[in-house]
């Protein structure tokens, strides 16, 4: 969740800082262009290992299997946001901010959506015991309820 304090880039870069590149397992980066001199920007590409003991690890197995077959290259365009402009408190920070930790989350520990929270304070922190980070997948019934009282409360 970026601040209006630092680059857009920042959560990002304070991720990739903190979390130990082991945690990435069989994840796989590479240039986005073929002459890698050109530029800095990298894809990734989402190893079954890291999405099953990562992401889905309490998702429906169907839904992993289903993601692990569509899985392509991204980015997390970490070069983009880096030389974007910061986010202003005019406009990002005007809007209400809800978070909602996904307890079980290996992708994002919980100790890292805590950082982003006080990094970012919100107006308000719900969360899902027992949710992986495809919480609409591992926990949609729960996650429905969160964003229904989140509508209810700051529409």
């Amino acid at each position: 969740m970026p601040d209006t304090a630092h680059k857009p880039s920042y959560v990002m870069d304070q991720y990739c800082e903190r979390i130990p590149a082991e945690n990435w397992l069989d994840t796989q980066f590479a240039p986005y262009d073929d002459d890698s001199s050109k530029s800095s920007r990298m894809t990734m590409f989402f190893g079954p290992k890291f999405l099953t003991s990562k992401l889905y690890q309490l998702s429906p197995i169907e839904d992993l299997e289903l993601a692990k077959s569509l899985i392509r290259p991204g980015s997390l365009f970490l070069d983009d946001l880096s030389k974007s402009n910061n986010y202003t408190s005019k406009g990002y920070g005007k809007v209400n901010r809800v978070y909602i930790i996904c307890e079980e989350d290996q992708g994002i520990p919980k100790k890292f959506q805590q950082w982003m929270i006080d990094n970012y304070p919100v107006n308000h922190v719900m969360e899902i015991k027992g949710a992986d980070h495809m919480g609409m997948l591992s926990k949609p019934k729960e996650l429905c309820d969160c964003l229904s009282e989140i509508a209810h409360r700051f529409a």
